[in-house]
């Protein structure tokens, strides 16, 4: 049987689900899930295999307008993960439809010449009545012209297996680009502060949640096989370390031992976590803080629109 590889890139405004279908397609949790926006913030390469098609997904920080510099970095992020891929997959959430921000993303997709074909997958349908859903998918097709349109949840998985077969049977023909048990591109270091940055985003409230980062200070293998990994948590301002710590460190120390459990979980090995919360005002506008969290603050991709 001759093989197939490549890269497809989801995109799509903030709290489309591109998170929650790439660890659908890829069967494992590797991109950190939960209900707020901007949860995404870098690009993740994760592997899937269908038959003889190794699919290679970039899940990518939702399309905003920009702010700060970790914006910035955030949505030339995503545009260079379209610009490179074989397939691009645009999720829109059913509920909202064909929003403002939604249209700005069509316009621009529109302009790239010669660019890779671009799926539509609505989202979240079983929040929606199938009229809606008819009608979305008719505006949306008349606005743009997709290749194909899925109506899925990557919540429950309906509709998840047929967008998968059709993106294996549509890759090119060629070797696979990954070893056959490889997940992902990024650093097991870099993953497991992803994860505890999820625990932290569930934990607390309002705006702190994008106030803070994580990174992984060190990692130490043991003889007797765990993991013994200590993380830093950088906070903007001296008020929000207080909040992260909670009351007699309550937060901080339900935070870690959620982490410590899906990390764990991850690694399929016993894993001792250590993590510290310390003040480091600006840290968004840092470009070594933004290449610790796989940003590129100097990449610029042509044709990404201001949206």
């Amino acid at each position: 049987m001759s093989t197939r590889a490549g890269f497809v890139a989801l995109i799509g405004e903030p709290n489309a689900g591109k998170s929650t279908l790439l660890n659908a397609m890829v069967g494992a949790k590797l991109a950190p899930v939960t209900h707020k926006v901007q949860t995404t913030r870098a690009r993740l390469r994760a592997v899937a295999v269908a038959d003889a098609t190794q699919i290679v997904f970039v899940d990518t920080p939702g399309l905003f307008a920009p702010r700060r510099a970790l914006d910035r970095a955030m949505v030339t992020a995503a545009w260079g993960g379209a610009a490179d891929a074989d397939i691009v997959v645009l999720l829109i959430e059913a509920q909202r439809g064909l929003t403002d921000g939604v249209r700005r993303i069509l316009d621009a997709l529109g302009a790239r010449a010669g660019a890779a074909p671009v799926l539509l997958a609505i989202n979240k349908i079983d929040r929606v009545k199938r009229p809606a859903l008819l009608g979305l998918a008719a505006d949306a097709n008349a606005a743009f012209d997709f290749a194909a349109t899925f109506m899925i949840s990557a919540q429950t998985g309906a509709g998840v297996a047929d967008l998968k077969a059709w993106l294996a049977g549509h890759l090119p023909a060629g070797p696979w680009l990954y070893p056959e048990d490889q997940l992902a591109d990024l650093p097991l270091r870099m993953l497991a502060a992803e994860i505890t940055r999820e625990k932290l985003m569930l934990r607390l409230h309002q705006e702190l949640p994008y106030q803070l980062t994580v990174e992984g200070e060190s990692w130490e293998d043991r003889a007797d096989g765990a993991a013994v990994i200590r993380q830093i948590v950088y906070v903007a301002r001296d008020g929000h370390k207080g909040i992260v710590l909670g009351k007699a460190g309550g937060t901080i120390k339900a935070v870690r031992q959620a982490a410590q459990a899906d990390i764990a979980a991850m690694l399929d090995r016993p894993v001792h976590l250590f993590v510290q919360v310390k003040v480091r005002p600006g840290w968004a506008e840092e470009a070594e803080r933004l290449r610790e969290i796989g940003l590129d603050p100097g990449e610029r991709h042509d044709g990404a629109p201001d949206l």
